[in-house]
């Protein structure tokens, strides 16, 4: 078989194993919860149905094993009908919430644990200063002799504290020449570029990848510092909608991903870790997966909170009322409008996975 084949199933199956764990441990968390907050759990199914064999029981809950190798899922008792005593639709409104947060904050959990292994192996980036770290070829920072080392100081008379201000800022000036302060060496040097308007394939509009300068710390340091992390994730996350229609942030960076997209961004990560293992063998392995799963795994847990009907964060939205007025919305209404956007929703990923396919992320 050929080499390239073998390396593509191998990555793919890499993928299929990591983030189908990430999609366990989403479950494990409502599983979890269901189990502190007294709702039975019939069934927690390795894979998606339909079923390969029933693996064993545990109290009440039957563990499968099913056909479909990814993740895994939670099947509550009483799940849709209020009129199951000891189910999820039975239990108190507080209850269900919990549930429902269980598995977001298990994947938001997950991804501060993972980005603490990564700054605890890696060090800390230094978030107020902007770092190149590498100049395409004929780029307007390639036309006046930028390198990667520099550290980027001040843009139009404007202090640059973060790669989204330098981002932004470009972004408002495109066509437009610019005035670049940047730091070499201790010393500072002044120089002026127009960012491209359309750039090419795969760079940005100066021409190039920015980062932050890194410190080294202990463990303890890193488990902050991951929190801080998550929490401007989650931040630039809920913005997004916003910086879109500002015109921030263009269409493709702002794009869904599905699980084609979220494949083809995991390959490149492993191929930069090869890459860094073979040309930089000092260097700490797998940085880049690791950070990597440690978005994903925010990203799950954000993306379960939105308000969307089937959603984690749509079934919390049915069960507001019932703490603010005390009466529930009828299950017939709420099991109607969770299917409706069931439907809604694989139509939405079949669009997402074709527009992966037929316009594939492109990672500089």
């Amino acid at each position: 078989m050929d080499n390239n084949v073998v390396r593509f199933l191998l990555t793919l199956g890499e993928f299929i194993l990591l983030f189908g764990f990430l999609v366990f441990l989403h479950e494990m968390g409502h599983y979890l919860m269901s189990k502190l907050v007294g709702v039975e759990v019939e069934e927690f199914g390795f894979g998606f149905p339909p079923r390969l064999v029933k693996l064993f029981q545990f109290r009440e809950t039957e563990v499968t094993l099913n056909w479909i190798p990814f993740g895994a899922f939670v099947r509550p008792k009483g799940e849709n009908d209020p009129a199951i005593g000891g189910g999820l639709a039975a239990a108190s409104p507080w209850a269900r919430l919990g549930v429902l947060f269980g598995g977001p904050v298990m994947n938001v959990v997950a991804g501060i644990l993972l980005f603490s292994i990564l700054f605890a192996r890696l060090g800390a980036p230094i978030r107020d200063q902007v770092l190149i770290q590498e100049v395409n070829e004929g780029s307007p920072a390639a036309q006046i002799g930028l390198q990667a080392g520099d550290l980027l100081v001040i843009i139009n008379g404007e202090p640059i504290n973060s790669t989204e201000e330098l981002q932004q800022i470009v972004t408002q000036n495109l066509g437009k020449e610019i005035t670049i302060v940047y730091s070499r060496n201790g010393q500072q040097v002044e120089a002026r570029a127009v960012p491209r308007e359309k750039p090419p394939e795969g760079q940005g509009s100066l021409g190039i990848v920015m980062g932050n300068p890194i410190r080294p710390i202990s463990w303890a340091e890193s488990i902050p510092l991951a929190a801080q992390v998550t929490l401007d994730q989650g931040r630039r996350f809920l913005m997004m909608p916003v910086q879109l229609i500002q015109g921030t942030l263009s269409p493709d960076e702002g794009r869904f991903v599905g699980p084609v997209g979220i494949f083809n961004i995991f390959e490149a990560a492993r191929e930069q870790d090869t890459t860094i293992a073979a040309t930089e063998p000092q260097q700490p392995t797998n940085i880049n997966t690791i950070g990597l799963l440690a978005t994903l795994s925010i990203a799950l847990g954000l993306t379960n909170l939105l308000p969307l009907p089937a959603l984690d964060g749509g079934r919390i939205l049915f069960v507001l009322p019932e703490l603010i007025i005390r009466r529930r919305v009828p299950a017939r209404y709420e099991n109607m409008i969770h299917f409706v956007g069931f439907v809604a929703l694989i139509l939405l990923m079949i669009y997402v996975t074709t527009q992966d396919i037929v316009n594939p992320i492109l990672l500089p």
